[in-house]
């Protein structure tokens, strides 16, 4: 700052000011101050700035993977309200591991943002120590719960779990398999369905699981594992589209019609679900609106305006199509 004021001819404390209350210096001085900081690339330290004014204009948001779209789509409705009030987003992947989220919180939690939206409700007691330690606004999401942390914008795994048992157990359905990934709303989402399905008497429900990340290979493999031990006539429940859709190709690629021979279940509805052939069953999630309440409630936080609804459902909605 003491380069640009002496280039551009004035103090250092009218470089601060034209940075951060730009109305009250002359428009003269405010284009000399601009042209100097172009050239030479400077870049305000707004941690420091942050430090005297208790803001610092960032927003971390922390997600399992930056490729799912499912998490894409709700990040991108999220950040586009946060920047039209000044803010910026800054995202962090942690996959599904709690310890690794617990570093990355703390990193961030060191840069001082002045809010962090978070992916899901299951945190390590060392993480959620520090988060209600930092006294900021949060939002968890893809998920609920009666004691959030601050706010919680989601849905219910179990009820999603035992909805889509019922569903198809009242289509007539009675023989089920599942398809999952292993992390922690997945895990819930399956004991929910398997415990409903064990209620009206079916217990055997072949499981296959996937490690890592979902992805269209894995759900081959997991189908194909299936597919190997017998497994036929039944409905496969899936805990996400990627994964459904891997199963699907591998059905296909064996000659197994769908949903004649097997049918098949997704999660997250992804922008793919309604164009696989057939065209996917899969339960939908509204990302989109998640994404814009969970901005405009930390927005009403950071603006010391009260937030009464502190767990906001957004409820789910099965829509079927052809594999089911």
């Amino acid at each position: 700052m003491e380069s640009v004021a002496k280039l551009a001819g004035v103090a250092p404390t009218t470089v601060s000011r034209a940075l951060n209350h730009p109305d009250k210096v002359a428009q003269k001085t405010r284009d000399r101050i601009t042209q100097v900081i172009q050239q030479t690339g400077y870049v305000p330290n707004l941690l420091a700035g942050g430090l005297a004014s208790n803001k610092s204009r960032l927003i971390a948001v922390i997600v399992p993977s930056l490729v799912n779209i499912v998490y894409a789509e709700t990040i991108q409705h999220f950040a586009k309200p946060m920047k039209e009030a000044g803010y910026q987003v800054l995202q962090g992947e942690v996959g599904y591991d709690l310890e690794e989220e617990e570093k990355l919180i703390a990193a961030v939690l060191s840069r001082r943002p002045d809010a962090i939206f978070l992916t899901g409700i299951h945190h390590s007691n060392n993480c959620r120590r520090q988060l209600l330690a930092a006294n900021i606004p949060i939002v968890e999401t893809w998920d609920v719960t009666p004691t959030p942390l601050d706010i919680v914008v989601g849905f219910s795994q179990e009820a999603v779990g035992k909805q889509t048992a019922d569903f198809f157990y009242e289509k007539g359905y009675r023989k089920f398999a599942i398809v999952s990934a292993e992390d922690h709303r997945a895990t819930l989402r399956n004991a929910s369905f398997k415990k409903t399905l064990a209620a009206k008497g079916i217990e055997n429900v072949a499981v296959s699981i996937v490690p890592g990340i979902s992805n269209l290979e894995l759900g081959r493999h997991a189908a194909a594992k299936l597919f190997d031990e017998g497994l036929h006539d039944s409905l496969i429940f899936c805990s996400s589209d990627t994964l459904a859709h891997g199963v699907l190709t591998e059905a296909q690629v064996r000659g197994i019609s769908v949903p004649e021979d097997i049918s098949i279940v997704g999660f997250g509805d992804q922008n793919f679900a309604a164009f696989t052939y057939p065209a996917l069953t899969t339960v939908r999630i509204d990302r989109a609106t998640m994404g814009r309440l969970s901005a405009n409630a930390l927005l009403c936080r950071l603006n010391n305006v009260d937030v009464t609804e502190k767990v906001i459902d957004l409820g789910f909605e099965i829509v079927v199509r052809d594999t089911a």
